[in-house]
């Protein structure tokens, strides 16, 4: 991340994004998600769904999509983070971009060895269940 608060965008999450826009939000406490528009209107479509008539559901995603941002990278490919969102998830200097699967994840390099390495448990028979 450079001073300015700009990260750049893997080129090929770019090119399969069928918009300039893009949703970055928090919605656990380690890292932040960044949606393409296409996929964050599907996940709208799931909060409606979740919230119902429920009151509690209605708080949970307002919490939810107060931490949602709409960003769109610049003629280098890079978006600006906003200073509330670094600060949420600990992010400055180095970041750490790790695809996952429909979004890309913008980690703190420290966060994600305690978080995800030390956490992935058996990769090796994961990995042979998926790829045989």
């Amino acid at each position: 991340m450079d001073e300015k608060g700009r990260v750049s965008l893997p080129s090929a999450f770019r090119r399969e994004a069928d918009s300039e826009r893009f949703v970055l939000l928090q919605w656990e406490p380690e890292y932040l998600s960044l949606f393409t528009a296409s996929k964050w209107v599907e996940i709208q479509g799931r909060l409606l769904q979740f919230r119902g008539g429920d009151p509690q559901a209605w708080n949970q995603v307002r919490l939810i999509v107060a931490n949602a941002v709409e960003v769109s990278p610049d003629r280098q490919g890079r978006i600006l983070v906003p200073a509330t969102l670094q600060e949420a998830a600990g992010l400055s200097g180095t970041v750490l971009l790790s695809g996952n699967i429909d979004r890309v994840e913008l980690w703190d390099p420290t966060r994600y060895k305690k978080t995800v390495l030390a956490n992935a448990g058996d990769l090796q028979n994961l990995a042979h269940r998926l790829f045989g």
